[in-house]
This record gives C-alpha cells, sequence and structure tokens, in this order.
C-alpha cells in the first residue's frame, strides 16, 4: 500500500514555495498526496503566523486535521511562534500533533514524515518532474530567490520567524527559472521578503550562468530572467521591491515590454506601507528618507505603461490626522494603480505595541474604508485608459461563458482579472496558459471586459 500524505498550505507566496519543496521531496521519495483527510496517512499542515487572523486560521486549520485524521506534523511561521513563558505556542494549543517545525525546514518536515510513516523507497529509483511538484497552474509559479530579512520594521515579527536574509545562489535561481519555463510556464513570479537586497548578504558574490559569471544582485537578475522570458515567450513579474536607488536600473528592462510583449513586465510591488516620514521612522522603514514621488515620476517617464501596486497601514500607533491626510496625498499623487490596506494589527511580538498614543480600533478601521475608497477609485480611473487598447492577456480558465485571465498589470489572486468574452468566431478559440490578443471594451471595478 502506498503511503499517502495530505497538505494544507496556509500563508504568503514564500510559504508555498516552502510547500512545493516539501511535496517535490516526498513525491521524489514515493509518497503520494491524499486528496482528503479520510485518506491520508498523516496531514501536513504549512502555517502563517504574521497577523493575530493569520494565526487563528492557522490553528483552527491544525484542530481540523487533527479532528478529521488525527496525525498531523506542522510546518511554518507559527511554528517559530512561543508563548511568554518560552513554551511552543502550537503544542499548548494542540499537543496531539505529531511534530512541530519551524518556516523553510524541509529536512526537518522529511525527517519528521519518515519517522511517523516510513519511506516507501529509494529516492533514488524514481524520476519527479523537472520543474518539481507545483500547487499553482500549471502556467504560473512562483520563484523564491532568497528567504529571511535583515530589516526590523517595529510592526513586523517576520525576521524572528523565517531569520536574516539569506540570497540564493544566482545560478541555482536561474537554473529553476529556465526549467520552470521549459516545463510550459508562461509567467514567473520572482517573491522573497526584500528582492531588492537580493545578494546584499553575500556582497554581490560573482557567480555563473550558462558559463558566464554573472553577480547576485538585482540588475543583473532582473535582465537574465528577462532575457529567458524573451526566449521562452513567457512574463516575469517581481514581487515586494523595495524603493532603493538602483531599483531605477531594471525600469529600462520593463520598458522594452511594449514592443516586445514578453520579458520583465512593467510592474512594481512596492511595500510602502506608509508616506508621512515621521510613521515610517516610527515604522522603522528601510528606504524610508527616499524621494518616492519623484522616483515614480522618473520611472513613468522612462516606462509610461508602468503599473505599481503597494500595500499601507492605517492607524499605525501615534498616526494623526495630518499624517494619515499626507498618506492620502501621496496616493492622489503617486497614482498608485492598485492598493491594499491593512488596519494596523498589533502583532504579538512586534515592537510598535509598545509606542506611545494607539489609534482607537474604530478609527483605524475608518481611515482604512477612507484610503480605499480612494485607492479603488483611483484604480478604475486608471483601467478606464485602456477601453479600446489591444493588450494580450494570459489565459486563466476557460468556461463556457468565455474565459479568465489576465493582463500584465494583475498579479494572480491579489489584482484585478480580465473576462474574455466568448470568441465571436469557433476558429478563435483559446487555451488555459494561453497568451492572446484581446481589445478592451470597458471597465468593471478592478477588472477589464475585453473580446478576443
Amino acid at each position: 500500500m502506498v503511503a499517502k500524505v495530505g497538505f494544507v498550505s496556509l500563508g504568503c507566496p514564500k510559504a508555498l514555495v516552502d510547500s512545493e519543496l516539501i511535496l517535490t521531496q516526498l513525491s521524489a521519495e514515493g509518497y503520494e498526496t491524499a486528496k482528503d483527510y479520510a485518506g491520508a496517512d498523516l496531514v501536513i499542515v504549512n502555517t502563517c503566523g504574521f497577523i493575530d487572523s493569520a494565526v487563528e486560521e492557522s490553528l483552527s486549520a491544525i484542530g481540523e486535521a487533527l479532528t478529521e485524521n488525527g496525525k498531523v506534523i506542522v510546518t511554518g511561521c507559527l511554528g517559530a511562534k512561543k508563548n511568554a513563558d518560552g513554551s511552543d505556542l502550537i503544542t499548548s494549543v494542540h499537543p496531539k500533533v505529531l511534530a512541530v517545525t519551524g518556516p523553510h525546514a524541509t529536512a526537518e518536515v522529511l525527517q519528521a514524515v519518515h519517522t511517523h510513516l516510513p519511506k516507501p523507497h529509494d529516492p533514488f529509483m524514481d524520476l519527479v518532474p523537472p520543474a518539481g511538484i507545483k500547487l499553482t497552474p500549471k502556467h504560473y509559479a512562483y520563484l523564491k530567490i532568497s528567504e529571511g530579512c535583515n530589516h526590523r520594521c517595529s510592526f513586523c515579527i517576520i525576521p524572528s520567524m523565517r531569520g536574516d536574509l539569506v540570497s540564493r545562489p544566482i545560478g541555482d535561481v536561474l537554473q529553476e527559472a529556465q526549467k520552470l519555463f521549459e516545463s510550459g510556464v508562461k509567467e514567473l513570479l520572482v517573491v522573497s521578503q526584500d528582492t531588492s537586497a537580493y545578494g546584499v548578504d553575500i556582497q554581490y558574490r560573482t557567480g555563473f550562468w550558462d558559463g558566464k559569471p554573472i553577480k547576485t544582485r538585482l540588475y543583473d537578475l532582473a535582465l537574465a530572467l528577462h532575457e529567458l522570458a524573451l526566449r521562452h515567450q513567457a512574463w516575469v513579474r517581481m514581487h515586494y521591491v523595495y524603493p532603493y536607488p538602483h531599483v531605477d536600473q531594471i525600469v529600462p528592462i520593463m520598458a522594452k515590454f511594449k514592443d516586445e510583449g514578453f520579458g520583465l513586465l512593467p510592474y512594481l510591488d512596492i511595500p510602502f506601507q506608509h508616506a508621512h516620514p515621521d510613521v515610517l521612522k516610527r515604522m522603522k522603514r528601510p528606504a524610508s528618507g527616499e524621494k518616492n514621488l519623484d522616483r515614480i515620476a522618473a520611472w513613468r517617464a522612462i516606462c509610461p505603461d508602468l503599473v505599481i501596486r503597494s500595500t499601507f497601514i492605517a492607524g499605525f500607533p501615534g498616526e494623526t490626522e495630518a499624517e494619515f491626510s499626507a498618506l492620502l496625498q501621496f496616493m492622489e499623487e503617486a497614482q498608485i494603480d492598485r492598493a491594499g490596506c491593512f488596519a494596523y494589527s498589533p502583532v504579538e511580538g512586534a515592537t510598535a505595541n509598545e509606542l506611545d498614543h494607539p489609534v482607537p480600533e474604530s478609527l483605524r478601521e475608518e481611515r482604512r474604508s477612507r484610503f480605499m475608497a480612494l485607492a479603488e477609485e483611483q484604480s478604475s480611473r486608471r483601467l478606464r485608459r485602456l477601453v479600446d487598447q489591444r493588450i494580450r492577456v494570459l489565459v486563466d480558465h476557460v468556461t463556457p461563458e468565455g474565459g479568465i485571465g489576465r493582463s500584465a498589470a494583475d498579479a494572480p489572486e491579489i489584482d484585478g482579472i480580465v473576462k474574455i468574452l466568448p470568441p465571436s468566431k469557433p476558429s478563435k478559440r483559446f487555451r488555459v496558459g494561453e497568451f492572446v490578443r484581446a481589445t478592451v471594451l470597458e471597465t468593471q471595478g478592478h477588472d477589464l471586459i475585453v473580446e478576443v
């Protein structure tokens, strides 16, 4: 009988990549993935532990797995959290779990699986797909370039869970990217805790790729991924790019997308978090002193099609009405295309909780609502510029009513979608993972309606 493992993956794309690594190794060792709890010999739950709601969701998922199956191994960020007395948080709530590890702990998880569910066979006698096991659809994948973070933002506890920055060797990153493209992936989403800091921990060490030396740094990585994507007629999307000055260097590469249609997308996911310098100082944000409005204007002069998405925090401790108004003004002047906003959450262990003048919860939520109203209106207005234009769309789903896809401005699950109307001619059929050219007919909130 083949050993079967159930899997629950929660949290951010970096956690998803960890899940894929674990599943790939389990598959190589002959384990199968069960489709439900009842059909599994044990269950692995990859948790998130950043904000309170994520902690609650993770603990609930562990409890459900224990109830339905009884044999549960826990990994992920919540596994690194401790109670005030130093005891393990997870085992204090769920003492029956088989084992607990922290994030990015493939070896430890496999060891726990081997203890409670022995390996079915020798891993070297079986093959797995060159691209590994993916939890995303076949046509897009996340590419994690580093682990951990060197910053100590006052609202964040990620470094205590994932450690300091560790950049992956650039040759390994590019080899993985090539395998993914060769396996049919049409969009790579570059993720890390701080993409702009790639290589800083190893002083931008020279690696090797395709028989040539290459520096471990953002520009070299972006250029190499761009060239790989062009070769395979695919997209590369950058996430979590802090606005350091050297980001200026990759914008000219993005500008080429207008003519080439493939390569590095004119898209930057930048976690600004706020705009007022005093709030940014209390947050201890990196690059807080940068003149971001000037930088954004310069980027758009080079690449007019550039799309900027970001996340912000409303109601940070000490935030005055004037500071919040400065954030709204920044949004309007910067013309952020896609924005999300969180009301400040006092995450256990975050030093920001000790700051003076906490903002009442009701006011935090009220400011978040005001921010999102502006963000949504602004996003809709900028989208309307695309009406009657021809754009390239990556198809995610095909339905009897047409299909669902994404434009260059839409990352999976966090941005808008493109609703594709049924083709007017039978000859214009399209498939999942295919790029199609379409005319924008109208906008609908954050979404586009197009005709192929």
